[in-house]
């Protein structure tokens, strides 16, 4: 029910933990799992296909310098999870994992 009720930011924010959470469990486990970092991977490049695509719309409220920022870190985020659906590894992780959190904490307004 908390998830049909949350706001739209309070939403991506769960989103974008939930990435982070499944990137840090591949990451911290005893034996890294390369098909769970393929599929956290593909999880957080779906997830930020979308915010990409929000932002690239005429619509898009937020100024110009913040849809600059957001686009320059979702094209980060996009190649660095192709490179982890390629060939895993779990030092590729840690990026994602700060950036997924620290967005999350920014939407929270934390």
């Amino acid at each position: 029910m908390a998830q049909q009720t949350a706001n739209p930011r309070e939403r991506e924010a769960q989103l974008l933990l939930r990435a982070a959470a499944k990137f840090a469990a591949v990451q911290t486990a005893e034996t890294f799992d390369r098909t769970a970092a393929r599929e956290a991977a593909l999880f957080n490049r779906k997830l930020w296909t979308v915010f990409l695509s929000s932002v690239l719309r005429k619509e898009n409220p937020l100024d110009a310098d913040t849809k600059t920022n957001i686009k320059k870190i979702a094209m980060f985020v996009l190649d660095r999870c192709a490179a982890i659906e390629l060939r895993p590894a779990p030092e590729q992780l840690t990026a994602l994992i700060r950036i997924n959190r620290n967005l999350a904490e920014g939407l929270r307004g934390g």
